[in-house]
């Protein structure tokens, strides 16, 4: 079951997948507490197993309108391969194009998930690039 949450119920799978061994600090991504801003979290059996944050924040790359960011997707590793990522990506692209049908949903991908992305028709543009003390990241975008 997927529904809307709030950014600090995202900190804790944030903390395990995007930020092992990190200071807690770094699971707050700006716009987090924007109004614009929503959460979803993935659960089964109560337990959340994935979250994904869609901000609503421009790109210069792109002259679209209006454009929101994916951040922070990530699902607990020991429930990946069971389709929860796509669900999330989906379900945030769904309440997307419920606001505006014209929506770009772009994004900074980590190496290891740009086959993930084209896989729903998403393009790289660009050069890779290091988010320091991450890894290489390349930006992403699909007008939804």
């Amino acid at each position: 079951m997927i529904r809307k949450i709030s950014a600090e119920e995202t900190y804790p799978v944030r903390q395990q997948v995007l930020r092992p061994g990190r200071p807690a600090r770094e699971v707050f991504f700006e716009g987090d507490l924007e109004p614009d801003t929503f959460h979803l979290g993935y659960f089964d059996a109560g337990k959340i197993l994935g979250v994904a944050t869609y901000v609503s924040r421009k790109n210069n790359f792109f002259e679209a309108a209006v454009q929101y960011q994916l951040r922070g997707m990530a699902v607990l590793p020991n429930h990946r391969g069971k389709n929860i990522g796509e669900e999330l990506l989906l379900k945030g692209e769904k309440l997307l194009k419920s606001k505006d049908p014209e929506i770009l949903l772009w994004f900074n991908a980590r190496e290891v998930a740009i086959g993930f992305y084209k896989k729903y028709g998403y393009q790289a543009i660009g050069n890779p690039f290091m988010i320091p003390n991450v890894c290489m990241h390349i930006v992403m975008h699909k007008k939804l």
